[in-house]
């Protein structure tokens, strides 16, 4: 379980639910790939970037969102 508000731009994709409530992994990562576009990659802290890593690792049938 993850929670939004642990991680910038996750909290910022979760505007309309309560980013104190944890939500599983795999949609945080649906959450992500879906919104990437909204994503400010320059405000990703290394831990948010281990994250979508480990997600997509997991989640995305070994297409990375970042590198």
């Amino acid at each position: 379980m993850i929670v939004p508000n642990d991680f910038l731009e996750l909290k910022s994709l979760v505007w309309n639910r309560d980013p104190l409530r944890a939500m599983p992994a795999c949609d945080a990562f649906a959450l992500y790939e879906r919104n990437w576009r909204f994503v400010d990659t320059g405000r990703l802290t290394e831990q948010e970037m281990r994250l979508i890593r480990d997600l997509a690792g997991a989640y995305g049938n070994g297409a990375p969102l970042i590198s």
